[in-house]
């Protein structure tokens, strides 16, 4: 895949002396919010990732390269042409390339790239999972099998909560995926602090995390590492007025028929209305605290490999 790859110059220089990384996608500036919040909030996450010491790398696929490192003017084109930019996984990735288009990684697809070029960490804001009703439409993102099999560690607020949150902690345990509570004992449902659902792996360190990718790294074991990380308590929402929202996004969703890639935006943008534009707000809260602690983790990470 080497060749295709198109690495900014100061992520070269980073990764060839061992400075800290923290790959960040691009769905959520094409897709995950309207124009100028997504690039003002894009912009906010590598400016959090730069004052911990480390280089944010912005992934998207830009005249069918892998671009690892966007510009200030990339991510400002990206976000002016939003959802016109093809929303890309790990299965439109060969056909984003192949006819030199412009694509916005999603989590699966900028876990690809960031493995490509030698980068360990990963901030966003939610993972995919598995969706609600899988039992017989069997939507499940593309997100859990390259966490099955992409030696990356993504810091993230838990999965999306408008997915089915126990069976895809099932599947990351079926997996053999470490999900890893980040000073709590259960699992985030992205917009509020905690779910039902409790988790075996806690950490109340960045070190400690670091700790671990390295021993899982050296004892050569597949896939990634999930890194779920609460929203801060300030911006936390209220679960009772988020559970009613996303159920009455879901049943809208259902009686449109909205299906596979499309479904997540229609839920978020949905919920953002629903709510009056509040789990907007959350959402790049939420984002920003999940690039302080990648940061923080990725440091510590080179630290320790010294």
């Amino acid at each position: 895949m080497n060749k295709y790859l198109k690495l900014n110059p100061e992520i070269v220089d980073a990764l060839k002396n061992n400075k800290p990384v923290v790959a960040l996608e691009s769905t959520i500036i094409s897709h995950g919010m309207p124009y100028p919040e997504n690039v003002q909030t894009a912009l906010e996450c590598e400016r959090i990732i730069r004052e911990v010491g480390c280089i944010p790398a912005t992934i998207a696929i830009l005249n069918g390269e892998l671009v690892v490192g966007l510009s200030v003017e990339e991510i400002d084109e990206l976000g002016r042409k939003g959802a016109k930019v093809i929303k890309t996984s790990r299965r439109d990735l060969p056909y984003i390339v192949a006819q030199k288009k412009d694509g916005a990684t999603t989590v699966s697809a900028t876990m690809i790239i960031a493995h490509s070029a030698g980068i360990k960490f990963f901030a966003t804001g939610g993972i995919g999972g598995v969706h609600r009703g899988a039992e017989s439409s069997f939507d499940i993102s593309a997100d859990l099998e390259e966490l099955a099999k992409t030696d990356v560690c993504v810091i993230c607020a838990g999965a999306k909560a408008i997915l089915d949150l126990e069976k895809t902690l099932e599947y990351l345990e079926t997996k053999g995926v470490p999900v890893i509570g980040y000073q709590t004992n259960y699992f985030p449902a992205f917009y509020t602090r905690k779910s039902p659902y409790e988790l075996t792996l806690r950490a109340d360190s960045p070190k400690e995390i670091a700790s671990l990718v390295k021993v899982k790294e050296e004892l050569g074991l597949q896939g990634g590492t999930v890194v779920a990380n609460p929203i801060p308590n300030q911006y936390s929402m209220n679960e009772k007025l988020m559970n009613e929202a996303i159920d009455k996004a879901v049943e809208e969703m259902e009686k449109l028929g909205i299906k596979g890639k499309e479904t997540t935006p229609y839920l978020l943008q949905s919920v953002k209305e629903i709510t009056q534009g509040q789990s907007l707000k959350a959402n790049i809260q939420l984002v920003y605290n999940n690039c302080l602690l990648a940061a923080q983790i990725a440091k510590e990470y080179v630290e320790l490999k010294k």
